[in-house]
């Protein structure tokens, strides 16, 4: 099936991304670095673009002058194509009171750039999971069951049903009932799968089916659910208020999944493309993750041990061991340092020897990691400079810290952006 006819594509950039703060003070959520060179906005942008769909427009609103360089940047079709990626974002300050209300109202208040000839359909996808997926499949489904709205789900035990919305569907796989978020410790056996059904799917030992936050809704259906504004957020208010007059649809998705809300995840999720064996891979042919072109020297390492880690390009590694870690591009590492279950973003641009001097002769750190310090279980986010013989080290018993220059989550150290770390400092 073809989806590149009569299927526009919005990717929602998200609110102010709270739960990743700090990585998200200075730049909006779905701009957020991932595994060394990409961006978060880059998996459902690359997933949109293998699966044939060509119209594509990603909805913001907090801090997108980043999100906005990197899309224009990265995603160009060619003269010939009619296809595009097109920012859509919200202009307002801290205090108007017209920022995007929810999922919903983000798409709403954009119904205007969705209007086409002939029947359309329209793919809502979030901008801040990690997974690869085909939406031909998921079309497939939708048109197959002829139905007005579609949820992408993948199965869960009721341990993995905390946070996210659950469905409840009949024999056919269409959805009855839908919770959003369903409180700890709450009896929802009767949103189990039929158990014909979860044979069927496959789905082992999960019975149930929780939301992805990927949607396919008829144009005119998702026009008539959003005339009322009351309605701001898809799990919560349209999903649910859909089931009696439309037909909802499940599609079953039985690969890897993960949303990437928290630092933890965030964290975990990182670490996780380091491992030998990964659920979720860059260094694949098929399907592939695309983002924005560099040219930039193969990384150079200098009596160097780096073992289980991602090292991007453009890196000058001297003397250091690196275990288990994410280097992002452009990472200066120096003499002595040791850095294990970290990830360091690298830097926005270089700063060559010349540079780095002049920058040491006015009393400054230069960009990197110093000599001799050592970081554990931290994010040391881009263009950071950390002193020599610092210690950044976190910890699972580390309650949650905010400070100029540094903030501790989950037991996680994360130094923000352009921050300055001076020499022996221990944080």
């Amino acid at each position: 099936m073809s989806a590149k006819r009569g299927t526009i594509t919005l990717i929602l950039g998200g609110g102010k991304g709270t739960r990743l703060f700090p990585l998200t003070a200075l730049r909006a959520k779905p701009a957020v670095p991932l595994g060394g060179k990409y961006r978060l906005i880059d998996v459902p942008l690359s997933n949109a673009i293998n699966s044939g769909l060509r119209e594509i427009y990603v909805l913001t609103q907090f801090n997108s002058k980043s999100l906005n360089a990197h899309v224009s940047r990265s995603y160009v079709f060619d003269a010939f194509s009619s296809g595009f990626v097109e920012i859509l974002a919200a202009n307002q300050t801290d205090t108007s009171d017209d920022w995007f209300l929810g999922t919903a109202d983000a798409v709403r208040r954009n119904l205007e750039h969705l209007e086409r000839p002939g029947d359309i359909d329209i793919v809502i996808l979030s901008g801040d999971h990690l997974y690869r997926m085909d939406y031909r499949e998921l079309l497939d489904t939708h048109r197959r069951q002829n139905a007005d709205i579609t949820v992408s789900c993948i199965p869960r035990s009721r341990e993995g049903c905390e946070g996210v919305g659950v469905m409840a569907v009949d024999e056919e796989g269409m959805i009855r009932d839908f919770t959003e978020k369903p409180p700890t410790g709450a009896d929802i056996s009767h949103l189990k799968t039929p158990a014909r059904l979860m044979e069927w799917w496959a789905m082992g030992d999960n019975p149930y089916l929780v939301s992805m936050g990927v949607y396919i809704f008829k144009l005119e259906a998702l026009k008539e659910l959003l005339a009322d504004p009351a309605r701001k957020d898809f799990g919560k208010h349209v999903i649910p208020q859909s089931l009696t007059d439309y037909r909802v649809a499940a599609h079953l998705f039985n690969g890897y999944w993960e949303d990437i809300g928290t630092i933890r995840s965030f964290y975990e999720s990182n670490l996780m493309l380091c491992d030998e064996v990964s659920p979720f891979r860059f260094h694949t042919t098929e399907a592939p993750i695309y983002t924005r072109p560099r040219f930039l020297p193969a990384s150079r390492y200098t009596d160097t041990q780096v073992e289980r880690s991602m090292v991007s390009e453009g890196c000058i590694i001297q003397g250091a061991k690196v275990t288990h870690s994410v280097i992002g591009l452009r990472s200066r590492i120096l003499r002595g340092a040791s850095i294990e279950d970290s990830i360091v973003m690298g830097a926005d641009y270089y700063e060559d020897d010349a540079g780095r001097t002049k920058e040491l002769e006015r009393g400054r750190l230069p960009i990197g990691i110093g000599a001799g310090a050592s970081l554990k279980r931290a994010i040391i986010d881009k263009n950071a400079r950390i002193g020599e013989g610092a210690i950044i080290h976190g910890g699972e018993d580390r309650a949650d810290e905010t400070h100029d220059t540094y903030a501790v989550r989950d037991g996680i150290v994360i130094v923000k952006k352009d921050a300055v770390i001076p020499a022996g400092s221990v944080l």
